[in-house]
C-alpha cells in the first residue's frame, strides 16, 4: 500500500512538472508597433490620471486595458480600449489632496529663482486653517509631489491651488480648460478710449491672440477680470496695452471655489464636495 501511495505521489509529480503554462497574452489593441497613442497619454486625455501617474501606475501592473494588465511603459493602444484601475490605484488616488491657499505677496507659485520664497513653503501645521473647516490635519506626506495647478506671479495674491492629484491640475492648466478665474484689479492711468473693449476681446501677448475675457470696473480705480487662460502676468500685460498701471491683483476665484474668508498666508485641504 506505502509502495503504491509513493507510485501516485510521484506520478502526481511528473504531471505538475509537465505542466505547461501559456504565456501572457497582450490585451486587444494592444502591441509593440501598433497605430495609436501611449497608454499613458490615452489615460490622462480621459482624466484618470496625469501622465506622470499614468506612467507609475503601468509601472506596478495597476492597469488593465480591455482585462488584461499592462505594465510596460511606452505601450501603445487604440482609441476604443476600455481601461481599468487596480482597486489599489483608486485606493491611492483617493488619498491625494487638493490644497487652496491663500498666497500673500512675495512667494513665487512655481519654482523659485534665487531669493524667492515658494508658495508651498507655507503649506505647514501652523499656517493650516483650524478645525473642521482646514480638513484633513496636515501630514508630511501631503507635501510629496505637491505642484501649483496655475500661475499667480509674485507681487499678486489671492487662491492657489497646490495638488497632487494630476486630474486636478489637467482640469485647471490644461489646453482645452474651461475653468475661470475671477481677480479683482486696482490699476493706475487713462484708459484709452476703446480700451475696455480690448481688454474683452481684440488683444495679443507674444503674438497670439487671447481668449475672450469678461471685464467690467467695480470702482473708480478697480477692474474686475474673469478669464479662462494663464498667460505669464497676463492681465499686468493685457492693462498696459490699453493705458493702465496694475497697482493690486488678486485671484477670488477659480471655478465654482471661491477663496472667500480663507485668512491671507493660510490654507486648507480642499473638500471632497467642492468642484471646480
Amino acid at each position: 500500500m506505502a509502495d503504491e501511495r509513493r507510485g501516485q505521489l510521484r506520478r502526481g509529480k511528473e504531471r505538475v512538472v509537465r505542466v505547461r503554462r501559456e504565456p501572457p497574452q497582450p490585451a486587444a489593441g494592444v502591441e509593440p508597433h501598433a497605430d495609436g497613442e501611449r497608454l499613458s497619454k490615452v489615460m490622462a486625455a480621459r482624466g484618470l490620471c496625469s501622465r506622470r501617474e499614468a506612467d507609475e501606475l503601468i509601472a506596478r501592473g495597476w492597469v488593465r486595458v480591455d482585462g488584461r494588465v499592462v505594465s510596460e511603459l511606452g505601450t501603445r493602444v487604440l482609441p476604443q480600449v476600455t481601461i481599468d484601475l487596480d482597486p489599489r490605484a483608486e485606493r491611492q488616488r483617493d488619498r491625494r489632496v487638493t490644497i487652496l491657499l491663500h498666497k500673500p505677496v512675495g512667494y513665487v507659485s512655481g519654482q523659485p529663482e534665487p531669493g524667492c520664497k515658494p508658495a508651498v513653503a507655507l503649506v505647514v501645521p501652523g499656517a493650516q486653517v483650524a478645525g473642521a473647516a482646514g480638513g484633513p490635519r496636515f501630514r508630511p506626506a501631503m507635501l510629496k509631489g505637491l505642484a501649483p495647478a496655475g500661475r499667480l506671479d509674485i507681487d499678486s495674491t489671492g487662491l492657489l491651488v497646490l495638488t497632487q492629484d494630476g486630474r486636478v491640475a489637467r482640469q485647471l492648466i490644461g489646453d482645452d480648460s474651461e475653468v475661470d478665474k475671477e481677480y479683482l484689479v486696482r490699476v493706475e492711468g487713462r484708459l484709452r478710449a476703446d480700451g475696455l473693449a480690448r481688454l474683452r476681446h481684440g488683444l495679443s501677448l507674444d503674438g497670439r491672440a487671447l481668449r475672450p475675457a469678461s471685464v467690467e470696473w467695480q470702482n473708480r480705480d478697480q477692474l474686475r477680470f474673469v478669464l479662462r487662460e494663464g498667460r505669464k502676468r497676463q492681465i499686468r500685460r493685457m492693462c498696459e496695452l490699453v493705458g493702465l498701471t496694475v497697482v493690486g491683483l488678486k485671484r477670488v476665484r477659480i471655478g465654482r471655489v471661491p477663496l472667500g474668508e480663507l485668512p491671507l498666508g493660510q490654507w486648507r485641504v480642499m473638500r471632497t464636495d467642492e468642484r471646480f
